[in-house]
């Protein structure tokens, strides 16, 4: 008998199967790219950014032969040199399948560089480019202009995207690199770039800042969430396609108490998928024992994350937890701690950066993180992880 596995993803990207959604944006993002329109895509952390870029790109390799698309995680850049070496080895492996093509296009596209080029055992997994310090520094224009180049010679288009583009801010050599980058990327022809990340306020401080070299560089999509009937139709065609059923006004639970949150919606309902049975009743009791699973999971990190706050940021969060709509009002920083409305200030930027909070539609500040506002609550508040206080 075949075993039967959980329909629902979370923890790593979303592009196939249990991939919802996104139609506009993934038709907005396929249509800016293969159209040359750079495009800056910036949402809070965990919300799908990664799972819609695999998809566009999934379908562009599928439907479009003569383009080339390139992925790059940023994540563990640490230097210039590195940004380069793994900038140049991605950018060379995607424009042919032969290991053989790859040398040869390394030495004969960056002969100026005299790159080391190593290939192990297993090509595919082990191909390396390495750079001399200085000759980076030297040919950094040559090496950013790679795909056009490459583009150009070959007759192809290429599409690149940069994961945690964010990352390279803390290089020390960040000033001179971004006015590079722009400088090329915006003259290129051949070439579209998809720039995106987990860390919304520093994104948006490269992106939106007039007196930044990235402003304006392409298409700004600011990534919403899935909307609560997308997810019940996604849960309740999941839960059929595995032999079970879980009834609408049970599923809706779900993206509510989650708040819509790609990551905790998957994840809640993978817990619930759990402790479901083919044939069996799902009800609110289920709901409440796989929510209170999910909580007990992320704890610790909940835990880490409240032992690197001070007091007063703490008091900050009591505020926001309660819908305190005037965080600088007397009342408020007196009823609360906060201090004075220099500190709240202070706080309230250093728990933004840190992707804690966020200002709602009405301007009022709230949770980012939904399963984190649950746990918070009960901690310092007792409010119960109640579905029927969360659905009444």
């Amino acid at each position: 008998m075949q075993e039967i596995y959980s329909p629902f993803i979370f923890g790593n990207t979303v592009s196939t199967e249990g991939y919802t959604n996104r139609e506009d944006e993934a038709f907005r993002l396929k249509q800016n790219l293969l159209g040359g329109i750079n495009t800056i895509l910036i949402s809070p952390r965990r919300w799908g950014k990664s799972s819609l870029v695999e998809r566009v790109l999934i379908d562009i390799n599928k439907s479009n032969k003569k383009c080339r698309t390139v992925l790059l995680d940023l994540f563990t850049v640490n230097n210039e040199v590195e940004f380069f070496e793994l900038f140049t080895r991605e950018v060379i492996k995607a424009t042919s399948t032969k290991w053989e093509d790859w040398v040869r296009d390394t030495k004969s596209f960056l002969s100026h560089l005299v790159p080391t080029v190593h290939v192990g055992m297993n090509p595919h997994l082990d191909f390396t480019v390495k750079y001399e310090h200085e000759k980076v520094r030297e040919f950094a224009d040559e090496i950013l202009n790679l795909p056009e180049r490459i583009a150009k010679e070959k007759g192809i288009r290429m599409i690149i995207c940069l994961d945690e583009f964010q990352n390279l801010t803390d290089l020390v050599e960040y000033e001179p690199l971004e006015k590079k980058m722009r400088a090329i990327w915006q003259r290129q022809k051949l070439v579209s770039y998809c720039l995106f990340g987990s860390k919304r306020h520093m994104l948006e401080a490269i992106f939106n800042n007039p007196s930044k070299p990235f402003y304006r560089f392409g298409d700004l999509m600011l990534l919403p969430k899935i909307s609560e009937e997308s997810w019940v139709k996604f849960i309740q065609s999941s839960f059929r396609k595995t032999g079970k059923s879980i009834a609408k006004d049970i599923a809706v639970s779900i993206p509510r108490l989650m708040k819509n949150h790609s990551w905790y919606v998957q994840q809640l309902s993978h817990y619930v998928w759990n402790h479901s049975r083919a044939g069996g009743a799902i009800d609110k009791q289920v709901i409440q024992n796989a929510l209170s699973e999910l909580i007990f999971a992320n704890q610790p990190l909940y835990q880490r994350e409240i032992e690197g706050m001070s007091t007063t940021q703490i008091n900050l969060l009591k505020a926001i937890y309660q819908r305190e709509k005037q965080l600088t009002a007397s009342a408020v920083m007196k009823n609360y701690a906060l201090g004075t409305p220099r500190n709240v200030s202070k706080n309230r930027s250093i728990l933004e950066g840190r992707d804690m909070i966020i200002k709602d539609e009405t301007g009022i500040y709230e949770f980012l993180d939904p399963a984190f506002e649950l746990w918070f609550g009960k901690q310092y508040f007792q409010t119960p992880w109640s579905t029927v206080y969360f659905l009444d």
